[in-house]
C-alpha cells in the first residue's frame, strides 16, 4: 500500500470520515494507524458493554470497540462489510468498529463549526465540532476524550 504525502497549508487538517448508522463522524488522520476488514473478535468477560472483544493483530492483542455503542447509540451487529479503524488513542491502540470509511477530508478551522448549545455536556466532551460539507453533517470526534487513559474519566 502506498501513500501520497500532501503538503497541507498552514491550519489545514486531514480527517478520516466514516459512517455509523445514518450518521457520519470523522477523526484526525494522524490517529489512524490502518483500516482493515471485519474480523470476528473473542469476547472478554466483564468488559464494558461497548467492547466487542479482542483480535490478534500481527501478534498484538487489539481491543475492538463498537463505536456506535460507545456513543450511546444502538449496538452494531457486525457483518463482513464492516471495517475496523485501528487508532492510536493516547498510549493505547484501539480498533473502532464502523460501517464504512467514506472520505479523507482536508479542512481548515473555518470549516469546523461549534457543537450546538442543544447538545448535552456528554456530547461536548468528545465532539470537537461539526463539518457542513456538500449537504453532509459530519461530527468531528476527539478520540482521546472518548477513550481517556483513566476510564473513570470516560464520557
Amino acid at each position: 500500500m502506498s501513500y501520497i504525502v500532501k503538503n497541507l497549508a498552514q491550519g489545514d487538517r486531514e480527517l478520516i470520515a466514516f459512517r455509523v448508522g445514518d450518521q457520519e463522524f470523522c477523526v484526525n488522520v494522524m490517529a489512524v494507524r490502518e483500516i482493515r476488514g471485519w474480523t470476528k473478535a473473542t469476547s472478554m468477560p466483564h468488559a464494558p458493554s461497548y467492547v466487542i472483544g479482542v483480535i490478534n493483530l500481527r501478534g498484538a492483542v487489539l481491543p475492538i470497540v463498537d463505536f456506535s455503542a460507545r456513543l450511546g447509540m444502538r449496538k452494531t451487529e457486525p457483518t463482513p462489510r464492516h471495517v475496523i479503524i485501528v487508532s492510536q488513542v493516547g498510549s493505547r491502540i484501539v480498533g473502532l468498529l464502523v460501517e464504512a470509511v467514506s472520505d479523507i477530508l482536508t479542512v481548515t478551522e473555518d470549516n469546523i463549526q461549534a457543537v450546538p448549545e442543544v447538545a448535552s455536556s456528554l456530547v461536548k466532551q468528545y465532539a470537537r465540532g461539526i463539518l457542513a460539507i456538500d449537504k453532509r453533517m459530519i461530527c468531528m470526534i476527539e478520540l482521546d476524550s472518548l477513550f481517556p487513559e483513566n476510564e473513570s474519566e470516560a464520557a
